[in-house]
């Protein structure tokens, strides 16, 4: 076989041997314009295998006619898995991406590492964690999780700026098998680490029907995280606020907005999106008390605008510390520590609105300017206090006579207006006005 002919019949055994990865590539990517990268890589093999490209695809492609790299998973390889060569295969596309200050679309499906590369494909992993890490901030990377996704293809994706689930999608760092061996039960994947199933994880999550939508949800974000403006309307009011200021009508201030990680924390709304035309990262709380898990993913949140040179944007809602004692021991402190130390790293405007309660903490963490608010307004329907109400005042200070300090009338925002705390009182269908200024003076 001459020379010409082998190198066909060596570039279709590899086709064939990703078929269907190169399919979910066809159907992200625009028409013909995937370019494969690095196609030939092949690593030392183990036990006589062959390992056709190390079970990852890598190259690059327009997407809605914008350029990403992507990396795909081969899951008809080994399962997916892992090889110190596909580490730094990936690893190379990563080099590329920061060099060219191009975003990376990953497809993960892996049941994790070639078990017969020992701590080679460790120190390979490491490797491509670090790297991975290192463009954060510097270009935005996506996981699409498109089937069963463990060990440390999760890791990768937990990196990652959005993460979307695909209908097939799973996510977690251990087998559902051995999950189910040690809890006893008879655990599906999607019980495990479904989109629905990680109510706890702080992942900047979406949902995607499919590969196109999917391409949608990647377009969406990148677009806003530009910060380019676009035309909106500015200065109509929104009535609706002055007989209801809660999270669901609040939403509609914003434009073209996605909410990152739904299904995480309800209580606490990440939303990516425009105020006025303006990008920004806006934090809604819905009647929300402070937790652990309620503060790490407005410190996660946070930390995107910071990464990305957004505004960032909250409307309080919330109390204080829960009172349970499943909140006394938790890590609730040392996360508004962490908090506190990426607030004050953003650097672009940072703008509070208290929509309704701002209890306590709640309202030192989330709206005060000694915290770093440049901009801080509140609804003349707002309540800003020390305590929750009279009687919690009385439980606290255990005196009657000093919770009259607190009683109700007490709680009106015009009261921290005088101290020189905020900027303006507002009425609610004006709100957008307010926060388009404020914002446009701060860029």
């Amino acid at each position: 076989m001459d020379k010409i002919q082998l190198l066909r019949a060596r570039r279709e055994a590899l086709k064939a041997a990703g078929k269907n990865v190169r399919e979910e590539i066809s159907a992200l990517a625009d028409e013909d314009s995937f370019v494969e990268l690095a196609a030939f890589t092949f690593s030392q093999a183990f036990f006589g295998e062959d390992a056709n490209g190390e079970g990852v695809v890598t190259g690059f492609a327009t997407v809605g006619g914008f350029p990403f790299y992507i990396v795909a998973q081969n899951y008809e390889q080994f399962d997916g898995g892992l090889t110190k060569a596909g580490c730094e295969k990936i690893a190379k596309t990563l080099d590329a991406a920061e060099k060219q200050c191009t975003p990376v679309i990953y497809l993960l499906h892996s049941h994790g590492v070639r078990v017969g590369e020992g701590v080679h494909v460790l120190e390979g992993i490491a490797s491509l964690l670090r790297k991975a890490t290192a463009l954060k901030g510097s270009v935005m990377q996506f996981a699409i999780v498109n089937g069963e996704v463990y060990g440390s293809s999760a890791a990768l994706a937990s990196i990652c700026d959005v993460v979307i689930f695909l209908k097939n999608g799973v996510l977690c760092p251990n087998s559902p098998l051995v999950l189910s061996a040690k809890e006893g039960k008879n655990l599906t994947p999607g019980e495990v680490g479904g989109y629905r199933a990680l109510t706890k994880s702080v992942l900047p999550a979406v949902e995607a029907e499919d590969m196109r939508d999917a391409a949608s949800v990647i377009l969406r974000v990148s677009d806003l995280v530009k910060i380019g403006e676009t035309e909106a309307e500015l200065n109509e009011p929104l009535p609706a606020l002055n007989q209801h200021a809660d999270e669901k009508t609040l939403r509609s201030l914003i434009e073209d907005g996605i909410e990152l990680g739904a299904v995480t924390y309800p209580a606490v709304k990440t939303v990516l999106g425009r105020i006025g035309g303006i990008s920004v990262a806006a934090v809604l709380f819905d009647n929300a008390s402070l937790t652990e898990g309620a503060v790490k993913k407005v410190k996660a949140f946070a930390e995107f605008a910071c990464c990305y040179g957004l505004p960032f944007v909250t409307f309080v809602d919330a109390a204080g510390p829960e009172a349970s004692m499943a909140c006394a021991d938790s890590a609730l402190l040392k996360e508004i520590g962490e908090y506190l130390k990426i607030l004050d790293a953003i650097d672009t405007a940072k703008v509070s609105v208290v929509t309704g309660r701002a209890v306590g903490l709640a309202y030192s963490l989330f709206a005060a300017k000694s915290a770093g608010f440049d901009y801080t307004f509140a609804l003349a329907t707002a309540k800003i206090s020390l305590f929750e109400d009279q009687a919690g005042a009385e439980i606290e200070l255990g005196e009657r006579g000093a919770s009259a300090l607190y009683a109700e009338e007490n709680a009106d925002p015009f009261n921290a207006a005088r101290g020189g705390y905020l900027d303006d009182i507002v009425e609610p269908q004006f709100l957008k006005q307010y926060l388009i200024a404020a914002l446009e003076t701060l860029k």
